[in-house]
């Protein structure tokens, strides 16, 4: 696995409570087009991508790969978590280290389902790669993703300008065992 390193994939699908974190399949794809061309969920994103190019681009079954995991909320996709080795689109301090990034769509607001899904998510990387800083990278005025990061456990590593606005590093501690 080229993104995390050398853990196996696909995991299988890690469930919570209500969610299920899972590959995407065919049943996903208009879910991800959704989600990739909202203006709410791409606010703090650069701005949607328009719905005629994804409708054009997007495979039958959504692109599989290593750190992406449909999040499943009784039977449907609400959302997909991101784990990736950061590079240098983010800050030095994040470089090579893994990156946690998140989507959920706009009607699975507001219930908890970003925090269920992260903290799973997280708590399956902290079992195939133990010791793995995690880092997450947001607008300062997103404070929903402010609020969830903080939650999650990332304490501030910096902030900064980037694309027009002020961004906000924070990382998340390796949680070790002890002995």
């Amino acid at each position: 696995m080229t993104e995390l390193g050398p853990v196996a994939w696909p995991p299988a699908p890690i469930k919570t409570e209500r969610l299920v974190l899972r590959e995407p399949e065919a049943r996903d794809r208009a879910a991800f087009i959704e989600l990739l061309a909202s203006p709410e969920v791409h606010a703090y994103l650069g701005g949607p991508r328009s719905r005629r190019e994804l409708e054009r681009e997007m495979p039958g079954v959504p692109e599989r790969w290593p750190g992406s995991f449909v999040v499943d909320h009784d039977g449907a996709m609400i959302g997909q978590i991101l784990l990736r080795r950061a590079t240098e689109h983010l800050r030095p301090a994040a470089v090579g280290k893994v990156d946690l990034g998140y989507l959920f769509l706009p009607q699975a607001w507001g219930f908890g389902y970003a925090a269920e899904a992260c903290a799973a998510a997280l708590d399956w990387l902290g079992g195939v790669l133990p010791g793995e800083p995690v880092v997450l990278a947001t607008q300062t005025a997103n404070v929903g993703s402010m609020r969830l990061a903080a939650k999650l456990g990332f304490t501030e590593v910096e902030r900064f300008q980037a694309w027009d606005a002020e961004q906000w590093l924070g990382m998340r501690s390796p949680v070790v065992p002890s002995a």
